[in-house]
């Protein structure tokens, strides 16, 4: 966790140095990873490592495969404020925050390009150490699976711009929202509730939290805001 906030912070400094929303989405997020981090949720007890982890590939796949995620995060924050900009559209505001948010729309294109090409590359890479270990490069593990749907979830996030009805900067910034879940699920879904070959990761089921569908609820909630609003205004993106 501490090492994706690291990358978060990277993602914030390289693609948004100019640009004050980028920057404030970048410090944020950081700190509520760090904030997590510090909760202690996850078994702190430091265990030898199984034999399959004893390989200098572990520091280059899974630092390729979590350094993505912090630039995936900072891509679905963007989408977040994004959709928060759109909320306050007025007649009078509407020139300068639909400037706004396309420069933010193009930060969180980049940081996409830069998350999707880490965890493409991170992907391909474990398969290279899953035949040295497991004797073959892929075998539809939940794990090798999920990071499968990632990459192909993003990689339909990034061409939505040429599909007819699902080019505007509303869809996208949707879309690089909602697209975040697919990261969660690879990270903490299939460690907790599917099992597989990647089993030294796993912790004990437990049921899904509250605060996770209260989330959803808002966040579709406020999408569906952002739409609402920009129809009243009379201007779609």
């Amino acid at each position: 966790m501490i090492y994706i906030g690291w990358t978060t912070v990277l993602a914030g400094l390289i693609f948004s140095r100019k640009s004050t929303g980028g920057l404030t989405a970048t410090t944020a997020l950081a700190a509520t990873i760090l904030m997590v981090a510090g909760l202690s949720w996850l078994d702190p007890e430091i265990t030898p490592l199984v034999p399959v982890l004893k390989s200098y590939w572990l520091t280059i796949h899974v630092s390729l495969e979590a350094g993505s995620y912090g630039f995936l995060m900072l891509g679905a924050i963007i989408g977040v404020l994004n959709l928060i900009f759109m909320i306050t559209l007025t007649e009078g505001n509407k020139g300068k925050v639909y400037r706004m948010i396309r420069e933010m729309s193009y930060i969180s294109e980049m940081t996409l390009i830069g998350g999707l090409f880490m965890i493409s590359i991170g992907t391909y890479l474990g398969g290279v150490w899953a035949n040295e270990s497991w004797g073959r490069y892929w075998g539809w593990d939940a794990k090798e699976t999920w990071a499968l749907v990632t990459i192909l979830v993003y990689a339909f996030i990034l061409h939505m711009r040429f599909i007819p009805g699902l080019r505007g900067i509303y869809a996208y910034n949707v879309a690089s929202l909602f697209g975040w879940a697919s990261v969660v699920m690879t990270y903490f879904g299939v460690n907790y509730y599917l099992s597989g070959l990647h089993s030294y990761a796993a912790g004990d089921p437990v049921p899904v939290p509250p605060f996770v569908f209260y989330t959803v609820a808002s966040l579709i909630t406020l999408s569906l805001l952002a739409l609402w609003r920009q129809k009243v205004v009379g201007r779609t993106t």
